[in-house]
């Protein structure tokens, strides 16, 4: 961190990330206007190679972005698709066919070196390899076939979000062009962003129930589970809180009993298919009483202690955790400014983590 930027922290805690999110509605428009088009190119490039399978990689934020590309290749193109182990190769040195795969990477800075040694593996071994980057000039972009660039700008917090949501758009629009489709749905997301970001007061007001919290769980189903991820890691890294994110699902087999009328829940609810797979998930938690947090359409919000109503009419399922996690990355924020830490500058983080 340059001496400029420790002053910047010192003397105005949180005004970077802060100042970030409110850019997510610019960025969005940014994507859709000066992005789609070679994002379509690289769409229709790796179609012609009719992949079979799909590898996706991506560590912290960037995985998150990974899990939402699994859901929209397996559901919108019926591609299977697994998240790669980077260590299979970069630790054990594997060498797994790869012919027919098409390997994804999904990397905000594309620096971190087993990302790129797990890249630079997957072309060798033959897969059509992707790069979804904020930098074209990263080592990741330069061992891929092919880069998708976010076009999110600089990126200073040490939590990311608008590179967040710039991948989630991104590959999309890719999984779109995949198919032959424009990606035309996307284009309501930076009016409705807007309209999300302008509601911090009440954002502010849900912060409060968590200032003192020992621990919180998030949870989701479909479309929303990488949102709910991607929740309980800005919260861990900006409040330290402990957050633990679960498919609903998973949640009902087993770590549901740690769940009291003390313990606070948040569940992402989808406008979809996903919130209906989730609601037997709410109607147990709100038999035990949890202090149940709701972020979804308003109509999943009777019943719930508080929550926060989502604009999801006309907005596609899929899309919608581009939205999701708005008032998720300003419930980080203001929990941690509350609890009088930084959200700039968390502690023991870099933002290029260097892992091998």
């Amino acid at each position: 961190m340059s001496a400029t930027q420790s002053a910047e922290y010192r003397e105005s805690p949180g005004r970077i990330m802060s100042g970030e999110m409110a850019e997510q509605p610019r960025v969005l428009r940014h994507v859709l206007t000066e992005g789609a088009a070679r994002i379509q190119e690289v769409a229709a490039a790796v179609a012609a190679r009719r992949p079979r399978f799909v590898l996706l990689a991506g560590r912290g934020t960037s995985d998150n972005a990974a899990l939402y590309a699994k859901y929209l290749l397996e559901i919108r193109l019926g591609l299977p698709c697994g998240l790669t182990s980077m260590s299979t190769t970069t630790a054990y040195g594997a060498k797994p066919d790869l012919r027919d795969v098409l390997a994804i990477t999904v990397s905000q800075s594309g620096g971190s070196p087993d990302v790129v040694a797990s890249t630079r593996a997957a072309r060798e071994a033959g897969a059509i390899t992707v790069a979804v980057t904020n930098d074209p000039d990263s080592p990741l972009a330069g061992v891929s076939e092919f880069h998708i660039d976010i076009l999110a700008g600089p990126e200073k917090a040490l939590p990311a979000t608008k590179t967040y949501t710039a991948s989630l758009l991104a590959l999309y629009l890719f999984a779109e062009g995949l198919r032959g489709g424009d990606g035309a749905a996307a284009r309501v997301l930076p009016e409705l962003a807007e309209s999300v970001l302008a509601r911090q007061d009440e954002v502010r007001a849900l912060a409060s129930r968590y200032r003192f919290a020992d621990r919180m769980v998030i949870t989701s189903r479909g479309y929303g589970y990488p949102t709910a991820k991607e929740a309980a890691l800005k919260l861990m890294e900006t409040s330290y809180i402990p957050a633990l994110s679960y498919s609903g699902a998973d949640l009902l087999h087993g770590p549901l009993a740690m769940v009291d009328n003390v313990s606070p829940v948040i569940a992402v609810v989808t406008d979809g298919s996903g919130g209906e797979a989730l609601q037997p998930v709410l109607d147990r938690l709100r038999g035990r009483g949890a202090d149940l947090v709701v972020v979804g359409p308003a109509a999943r919000l009777q019943g719930a202690t508080a929550g926060f109503a989502l604009p999801t009419r006309g907005v596609p399922e899929e899309l919608q955790p581009v939205l999701e996690i708005l008032p998720l990355q300003l419930l980080a924020y203001e929990v941690t400014m509350a609890r009088g830490q930084d959200p700039d500058a968390p502690r023991a983080l870099a933002k290029v983590t260097e892992t091998h």
